[in-house]
């Protein structure tokens, strides 16, 4: 059986995850992060829009019928148009998968249309791989597919881990689609055991990267690799965390021990029982504790409104008062709320970032006071409804919309700023 035969709501059994899961601790977490995970799980269902999916495999000249069943436990159309926008970019000499199906597919295919690259991949059942190279070379393909069972266990995180061999010294692109989350929550933490190997621009894709087990993998990993550029992209039913390496780095100790085993159980176990209380939903749960990934974001939102101030009290410099939300989405793809009317805008800039441009809008309201819009892709621990924070004496209410981060930065009280916010916010 391979990922084109309809499949069930959960991953296939495997006697060694089975025995894991047998380990207390790893049943608690399972049954915390259960009771919250089932709405990720429902969403994923659907594996992307049909129209989408004929479109990717028109563009890699694939046969429509050459994904018959996505969703699931399986890759959406939406981390599968990463896997070929990376290697387009990338054309990686080494790409390393975990998890077979799909993704295998698709990833083979495109290196075969953009440099040729090696494909290596990892799966725990043994006819699972056989099924997966027997797909692919019915469509002419062919990658490096190895049996990896549920056997090792890591050092720094919990439930059990692939047993590989033979890796390749320098990876350039890393494919993260397994184990699934019913051996651990967190169980694919323990991939980050490979990314000493990315080389130097080499890219980390991980599937499912929206559900609760996922962000708090996420969370750890940005602690532990600074040097690693994580970004959490919501294009795909499922969600995507993209990471690129910046420069080696020795990663910090992680807080995955037994000794903090009873502090975690508590997290999961308060998580679920957030449900009972109807706080947790999908798309309205973010990493648990709140994460500091906001810090960036944070910054540069600051810092923009500190420079659209000297800005303003600068006689040479000229500003332009003219937002055209249509054109900025047009020229980099951001995405501009209405401004209320009311407010007056000074100046409206492009604000480098180390990503990408991002955009600073400069605004006066009728009180008089003097605010910073500020606009990016980023990942922040809110959602839909703002949050507060503080740099020096500036203060900053932030929220994200789809995979747009805003903020609003200025120097009144925290609870006029979160009412100034709310007038550009959706409601949440």
């Amino acid at each position: 059986m391979t990922s084109r035969e309809l499949t069930g709501f959960l991953a296939l059994d495997d006697a060694d995850a089975l025995a894991a899961q047998r380990r207390l601790s790893d049943m608690a977490w399972r049954i915390g992060f259960g009771a919250i995970t089932w709405p990720w799980l429902l969403a994923s269902l659907s594996g992307g829009r049909k129209a989408d999916k004929r479109a990717l495999l028109d563009e890699l000249g694939l046969p429509h019928d050459a994904l018959p069943h996505l969703g699931s436990w399986k890759a959406d159309v939406g981390f599968l148009r990463h896997i070929v926008r990376e290697i387009a970019r990338l054309r990686p000499a080494h790409v390393v998968e975990l998890g077979a199906g799909a993704s295998t597919l698709i990833a083979a295919r495109a290196l075969a249309l953009h440099g040729g690259g090696r494909l290596t991949s990892f799966d725990q059942h043994d006819g699972f791989v056989q099924a997966t190279r027997n797909w692919l070379a019915d469509h002419g393909l062919h990658a490096d597919l190895r049996h990896a069972p549920l056997t090792a266990e890591s050092r720094d995180w919990p439930g059990r881990w692939y047993n590989m061999d033979s890796l390749p010294d320098s990876i350039d692109l890393l494919i993260i689609d397994g184990p699934p989350w019913a051996v651990h929550p967190l169980v694919r933490g323990a991939a980050d055991s490979l990314f000493a190997r990315l080389s130097p621009g080499g890219v980390v894709l991980l599937d499912d990267a929206a559900r609760p087990g996922e962000r708090l993998v996420a969370r750890r990993w940005r602690k532990r690799w600074p040097h690693i550029d994580f970004r959490l992209k919501h294009d795909g039913t499922k969600g995507t965390l993209v990471g690129q390496r910046r420069d080696i780095s020795v990663p910090a100790d992680n807080d995955n021990d037994h000794r903090r085993v009873g502090r975690h159980l508590v997290r999961a176990a308060g998580m679920a029982a957030l449900i009972a209380t109807g706080w947790i939903a999908r798309g309205e749960v973010g990493e648990f504790p709140p994460a500091a990934q906001a810090s960036p974001f944070l910054d540069e939102a600051a810092a923009s409104h500190r420079t659209g101030l000297l800005r303003q009290s600068m006689a040479s410099q000229v500003e332009s008062a003219t937002l055209n939300p249509v054109e900025i989405q047009r020229s980099t793809g951001i995405v501009l709320p209405p401004l209320p009317a009311k407010w007056r805008i000074h100046d409206v800039q492009l604000y480098p970032t180390s990503d990408s441009p991002a955009i600073a809008v400069s605004i006066t309201t009728p009180e008089g006071e003097q605010l910073s819009f500020f606009a990016d892709r980023a990942e922040t621990p809110a959602e839909a409804r703002p949050l507060i924070a503080r740099r020096a004496d500036d203060v900053i209410a932030y929220w994200e919309a789809g995979d747009m981060a805003y903020a609003l930065t200025g120097r009144a009280g925290p609870q006029r700023i979160m009412a100034l916010a709310a007038e550009i916010a959706p409601a949440g």
